[in-house]
């Protein structure tokens, strides 16, 4: 059997490797992305039914009311995700203008009161559950930038989700001696003395990762 990672794609062969994907233990990782063996699917043959992918495709797509209004950190949120979005499309001008109002609306968003580990690994958690909705949407109005906004958006909201997960079981000892780093282009988190030559999820070299400095320590 065959087994492949939600968020780099890498294939786990049981026949080639020689051991049950079952049989790994707990904390095997992925060796090209690092994510944990929770995020791995078994491929099913050509033919087969696939339960979770037909369950997705009958859900129906949420559509926002007319009324609806993104907030401030969403609104900044976005805005850092097109200027990324322009950056990888050489569109050097707009990814600036982009970036400027990213930073407008990061400076003038509120507190966050409940900004606690568990609440943010319970909305990563929904979202990367939702992204179902959304790419249906996309494909539904042959929209290929957005259906491809949501293949990277999933990928990394899932890595995120996966070392939130771990931070809160592990805690700070999972932070010792390493490094964090960031694909500027995609956002995908990676945790390790150096990045990865490739970005797993958007290919770009480790050049652009930035490393995340001046973590708060207990």
């Amino acid at each position: 059997m065959k087994y492949v990672c939600r968020i780099c794609g890498y294939i786990y062969d049981e026949e080639k490797m020689g051991v049950k994907f079952s049989e790994l233990p707990d904390d095997w990782e992925c060796p090209i992305c690092g994510a944990p063996k929770s995020q791995f699917e078994e491929i099913k043959p050509q033919g087969g039914t696939d339960t979770k992918v037909n369950a997705d495709k009958a859900r129906k797509p949420q559509t926002a009311s007319d009324d609806y209004r993104l907030s401030v950190g969403q609104l900044a949120a976005l805005c850092s995700n097109l200027a990324r979005g322009c950056e990888k499309q050489y569109k050097d001008e707009q990814s600036q203008l982009f970036t400027q109002l990213a930073e407008y609306f990061t400076a003038v968003a509120p507190a966050v009161n409940d900004a606690s580990v568990e609440n943010l690994a319970t909305m990563l958690r929904s979202d990367a559950q939702n992204y179902a909705h959304v790419r249906s949407v996309a494909d539904e109005n042959s929209d290929r930038g957005a259906a491809r906004v949501c293949v990277w958006g999933e990928k990394v909201t899932r890595m995120l989700s996966s070392l939130v997960e771990r931070y809160l079981k592990e805690g700070e000892k999972m932070l010792a001696d390493t490094q964090i780093w960031v694909c500027s282009v995609c956002g995908f988190t990676y945790i390790g003395d150096n990045p990865p030559e490739l970005c797993p999820v958007c290919k770009v070299p480790s050049w652009k990762f930035d490393k995340i400095e001046g973590r708060a320590k207990k």
